[in-house]
């Protein structure tokens, strides 16, 4: 079954739950983690951030990566549907040419 290549975006909503279920404000992970203040407005808003500052965070937290971010479907990939992602399991979108 041919694929093409599926646009896919970070999602750090496992982490702000995370924070949330601890009771952790955002400026006592920066602390923790020793990451920046603008790093962590980079993720508030969705952007990227290296990998070595997600280690940071889960070694503060004591968790894993997965605990804190997942990939999900960049909203703007017409590749991705609902059946698609019925076909593939819940959570898995598969790209069809």
């Amino acid at each position: 079954m041919p694929f093409r290549r599926c646009l896919m975006k970070v999602s750090y909503k496992k982490l702000w739950k995370l924070l949330i279920d601890r009771e952790i404000k955002r400026i006592e992970l920066s602390r923790f983690a020793k990451v920046g203040n603008s790093t962590i407005t980079k993720m508030s808003k969705g952007e990227n951030v290296n990998l070595e500052i997600l280690i940071r965070i889960c070694t503060a937290l004591q968790c894993n990566l997965h605990d804190i971010v997942e990939l999900v479907p960049n909203s703007g990939d017409a590749g991705v549907t609902a059946n698609s992602l019925n076909q593939m399991g819940k959570g898995t979108p598969q790209c069809l040419q």
